[in-house]
């Protein structure tokens, strides 16, 4: 009897797992999506990958060194990529993916590198919070920081 029932316990906890891995893929590959359209100047794709009241942040030093936290409207973001010029290249890599989920909530953190045109522009961490609407993970928070060094 107890054989059985920590079998039974193995195989709802291992089902648990496999749920909990399924979603986490889905939120990665929000991002994943949301950064190939951010990168091919798809507005129809990336929207598809917000929520309707996406709220935007940076946080950054300025030249003088103090603290800034800028605020953006969902449609800034969508306009500064479907309008950027045909000769502008942006590239973010993403240096790794920390996901957390829990039902139909989820936080992605991911550290980048950003590229202008090829050439080194800055570092930091993005941070999208997640809502699962109608099956579907929407971004609703994002908010990044912004810095030239330390990058590592």
């Amino acid at each position: 009897m107890k054989n059985h029932l920590f079998v039974c316990f193995l195989l709802f906890f291992s089902f648990l797992s496999a749920q909990q891995n399924k979603e986490i893929a889905a939120v990665k590959n929000t991002v994943v999506a949301f950064f190939d359209a951010f990168h091919k100047g798809d507005t129809i794709a990336l929207k598809k990958t917000l929520g309707d009241h996406l709220v935007l942040q940076t946080a950054f030093k300025n030249k003088e060194g103090k603290d800034v936290l800028r605020h953006e409207e969902r449609q800034q973001l969508i306009d500064a990529i479907g309008k950027r010029p045909v000769d502008q290249k942006w590239e973010e890599k993403l240096l790794d993916y920390s996901i957390q989920v829990d039902g139909n909530m989820a936080n992605a953190w991911t550290p980048y590198e950003f590229y202008f045109n090829g050439e080194f522009s800055h570092c930091g961490v993005n941070s999208f919070q997640m809502f699962k609407d109608n099956g579907t993970w929407k971004i609703i928070y994002l908010i990044d920081t912004r810095r030239r060094t330390p990058c590592k």
